[in-house]
Parts: structure tokens; C-alpha cells; sequence
């Protein structure tokens, strides 16, 4: 059973959405400190202040995830600062929702950076201190999509599925190295965070409340669970896919509950914060951003850019 209450805990992606519901609950479960990451100053800014008018007070630092540098000087100053951390949220994550011929190389890299090579960097930086004191924990935030293909994200399913056997993986080995730490791999299906605006729902399969599926990964980490997959038809997944012929499986998913329409209507975040640059989200630049207005030639432009 993992324990929260005096213990040191890092989410990444902490400024909103998800790490930021995971960080109130670790503040009312009595953490001994509560770190935030994030790219975007302007959030993470805001989100420390609303701790602090609460009476939390959080550690917080602007950190890339996609830049290895970053976490490497963001990771030995929170060491230096707090000692060994306990307990790991993986919750840094973005998502391109178009078909892979519209992808830019840059939507590529940055998925697989910050999805993929951020998640991996940041466990390496403090799964090791953890194995030396016998105790810790690292919850990594994959996705239902690690476990199905779907036209329009296969770029963010290919991160996930990449997530979700290198979480596995690690699992195994500190298991069978009796390491005392544990791993959750977390593989939710859609969540109205604004993350995936515009998505339509598979049949039996609502998109779920905020709320809801951190009340669902608390629990999960208390009880050491291994793997969390919610709601319930993303269960079915794997054995469906086990047993049925690949066309079979096609026709269940994609004409009966209709997954692979989902992403047809998908929006999004806005295109600075949905595949992000840290020099763009600084919170003085975002400030003057917003005083300044925006005519539709420049939105035409900025989006092409993008």
C-alpha cells in the first residue's frame, strides 16, 4: 500500500487538467511536499497562487520534458532541494489530432519527445534514488490508445503504445529485483480536460469527468494497483483483440462503437499550447499576447506555421 501523507510527490504536466486535480489530492491527503512541472509558466503561475490563497504551499519549475537538459537541471535541483522523491506522476503528454500525411515533422518529434522520451528521462532521474531507500512509486499516465489503433491520432497511439510496454516493462524489473518500488501504468480513454475537444464518444464508452478518473488513479496508486483502465469497456480491449481476427476486431471497433470516428471532429487545445514551445508560454509573453489583437491574416499565418 502506498502511502501519500508525508511524502514527497512530483507531477509533471501539473499546471492543469489532470496534474492539477492529482496535486489537490495529494495536498488533502497530507503530502509532505508537492512539486509541479510544467512548460507553461503562465499556468503554472497561476495554479501556485490558487494553492497558495488556499494555504498549500507547492515547489514549482518551468521544465520542457522533450528537452533532456531541462530535466536533468530541473531533476538535481529538486534533489538537492527535497533529497529522494517518492512518489512519480508521468502526467506530461500532448496529442496531434489529424491524419499522419498532415502531421509536420515537428508535430512527429515533439509527440514522441514529450510522450515517449520525457516520461522515460524523467523515471530515469529518480527511479534510482528510490531503488537505494527500498520504497517509491512511479504512475505513468499512458492511454487507451496504447491499446487500439485509431485513424487521426497515430502518432499520440504509437507514444502510448510505446508508454504503456516500456511501463510494463520496468514493472517486471523491479519485481524480480525485489526494488520495493512499484509502478502503475494508467490507460484512461478520453477525459474532458480540453485535451481532446471535439471528440465524439464510442458507444458505451462516455468521455469521463476529470474528477472521476483522478478519484480512480488515487485509488489505483494506494492500493499498488498494477494497471488502471477506465471506463469499463476499454477492459475489453486487449481480449477482444486477442481473440478476433484483426478484420473481425475492425468491424467490432470501428462500425459497431465507432472508435475510429472519434477523432473525426477533433479541436483541441489551442495550437501554442497543444504542441508547446517554452519560450512561447512564458508568462510575460503570454501577458502581452493577450493585450494584443489578433487579425485574421495572422491566425491564417500562425496556423499554417504551426
Amino acid at each position: 500500500m502506498t502511502k501519500i501523507a508525508n511524502r514527497s510527490v512530483l507531477i509533471t504536466g501539473g499546471a492543469a487538467g489532470i496534474g492539477k486535480l492529482i496535486a489537490e489530492r495529494c495536498l488533502e491527503e497530507r503530502a509532505y511536499k508537492v512539486i509541479l512541472w510544467d512548460i507553461n509558466e503562465a499556468k503554472l503561475l497561476e495554479t501556485k497562487e490558487e494553492f497558495a490563497k488556499e494555504g498549500h504551499e507547492i515547489l514549482t519549475d518551468v521544465v520542457d520534458v522533450a528537452d533532456l537538459k531541462d530535466i536533468i537541471r530541473a531533476a538535481e535541483a529538486l534533489k538537492t532541494e527535497i533529497g529522494t522523491l517518492d512518489i512519480l506522476f508521468n502526467n506530461a503528454g500532448i496529442v496531434v489530432g489529424k491524419s499522419f500525411d498532415k502531421h509536420t515533422h515537428r508535430d512527429i518529434s515533439k509527440s514522441i519527445d514529450i510522450n515517449v522520451s520525457g516520461v522515460m528521462h524523467v523515471a530515469l532521474e529518480f527511479l534510482p534514488g528510490m531503488i537505494d531507500q527500498n520504497e517509491g512509486h512511479i504512475i505513468n499516465i499512458a492511454s487507451a490508445a496504447g491499446l487500439i489503433p485509431n485513424p487521426n491520432m497515430s502518432v499520440y497511439a504509437a507514444s502510448k503504445w510505446a508508454v504503456v510496454g516500456w511501463s510494463e516493462s520496468i514493472r517486471l524489473e523491479q519485481e524480480e529485483n525485489n526494488t520495493g518500488v512499484k509502478i502503475t501504468t494508467v490507460m484512461p480513454s478520453y477525459i474532458n480536460t480540453g485535451m481532446f475537444d471535439g471528440v465524439k464518444s464510442p458507444v458505451l464508452t462516455p468521455i469521463m469527468e476529470p474528477e472521476f478518473i483522478v478519484d480512480k488513479i488515487m485509488q489505483a496508486v494506494k492500493n499498488d494497483e498494477i494497471i488502471l483502465m477506465e471506463p469499463f469497456m476499454t477492459k475489453t480491449i486487449p481480449l477482444l483483440r486477442g481473440i478476433l481476427p484483426t478484420r473481425a476486431f475492425d468491424f467490432i471497433a470501428g462500425k459497431i462503437f465507432g472508435v475510429y470516428k472519434t477523432m473525426e471532429n477533433f479541436k483541441g487545445k489551442p495550437n501554442h499550447e497543444a504542441v508547446p514551445d517554452k519560450e512561447e508560454l512564458k508568462a510575460e509573453k503570454v501577458k502581452t499576447e493577450k493585450k494584443k489583437p489578433v487579425k485574421k491574416e495572422e491566425e491564417k499565418e500562425n496556423i499554417e506555421r504551426i
